[in-house]
């Protein structure tokens, strides 16, 4: 079993279509609460990622804020969090939020947040890391991402091995339950945290 203080989620800075992404947020900052499990995500008070951070702390949870310092203001920097840190730059804010978390997990969200996912999933699968990485699924938000990424597997761009490295669950509390049980393939790292 995993012990798990701490996860990195990384969501959107807009609040999307569909009430169900909030309220899936708002359940998955409960059972982080629940578990004890302080959250690390991108510093701002808006959209999805304002919203999972204000109710964590209303629950009484703990939260870090990474936000580099030229977002600082654009994305609206949430200023009540239990710590914030403020970085020179994106990759400085991606290589802290990766060391300061015990776990990553990906929110309905764009680009950012896709982009987010990829490299922290690559990074596993170069061994940079032995850390769970998973989509929180919510109404469906992935399943043409899934679809494709099965695509991927299909036309052996991608391994099975490297595939199942990335959790996909629908409710916050089945997939902190495979983070809690996660066992990571051991691998020759390809690169280090240097390297990259």
């Amino acid at each position: 079993m995993n012990q798990l203080k701490s996860i990195c989620v990384y969501c959107g800075s807009s609040s999307g279509r569909s009430k169900a992404y909030a309220s899936s947020a708002r359940v998955l900052a409960q059972s982080l609460v629940n578990r004890n499990i302080t959250l690390v995500y991108g510093g701002a008070s808006i959209g999805i990622m304002g919203l999972l951070a204000d109710q964590m702390l209303e629950l009484g949870g703990k939260v870090i804020g990474i936000i580099p310092k030229a977002l600082a203001h654009k994305e609206v920097m949430h200023k009540n969090l239990t710590e914030l840190h403020i970085t020179e730059s994106m990759h400085e804010r991606k290589m802290l939020m990766a060391e300061l978390s015990d776990g990553f997990i990906a929110l309905p969200g764009g680009i950012g947040t896709l982009e987010e996912m990829f490299e922290i999933w690559t990074w596993a699968q170069l061994g940079i890391h032995n850390k769970p990485c998973g989509l929180l699924n919510i109404d469906g938000y992935y399943d043409t991402l899934i679809q494709f990424l099965d695509h991927m597997l299909v036309e052996q761009f991608v391994k099975q091995r490297q595939h199942d490295l990335l959790i996909i669950e629908s409710q916050p509390e089945k997939l902190l339950e495979h983070y809690v049980n996660y066992q990571a393939v051991a691998t020759t790292p390809w690169l280090n945290k240097d390297e990259t």
